[in-house]
């Protein structure tokens, strides 16, 4: 058994082959998620639980982050969740697509993180960075 870190076998799997450039997606608990995507990770148990950002910040804890993606409705529809997301990437380029598009790109990803959250556009493509 591992003494700490992320537990889930899947998801330390996915963060240990995802390479520069990868996408991973951490999602609400509405987003569809593609069905090419070869792994899709669910976590969700029931609403609101796990957290979007809780599930955010526990990947964050083991992947390096080059930029991210967005969905622009996000910045007016869950203007906080927004604002939370944006603390998260301090001095990281962020780029904002209409939602269509962004449920478009999320079929090129290499795996997608579903999590509990129930607040509207609750989504982030990671862009995986490298340690040098």
């Amino acid at each position: 058994m591992k003494k700490g870190g992320i537990l889930n076998p899947a998801l330390n799997k996915l963060i240990a082959e995802t390479g520069h450039t990868d996408y991973i997606v951490v999602t609400d608990a509405g987003l569809p998620l593609p069905e090419n995507v070869n792994t899709r990770i669910d976590f969700a148990l029931k609403p609101g639980t796990p957290t979007f950002l809780e599930l955010l910040d526990t990947v964050l804890s083991e992947l390096i982050v080059e930029r991210i993606i967005l969905a622009e409705e996000v910045k007016t529809i869950s203007p906080e969740m927004h604002e939370e997301i944006l603390k998260r990437f301090p001095g990281i380029s962020v780029e904002y697509v209409p939602h269509v598009q962004f449920k478009q790109k999320t079929k090129e990803a290499r795996g997608l993180v579903r999590s509990g959250e129930f607040t509207p556009y609750a989504n982030v493509i990671l862009v995986a960075g490298v340690a040098y």
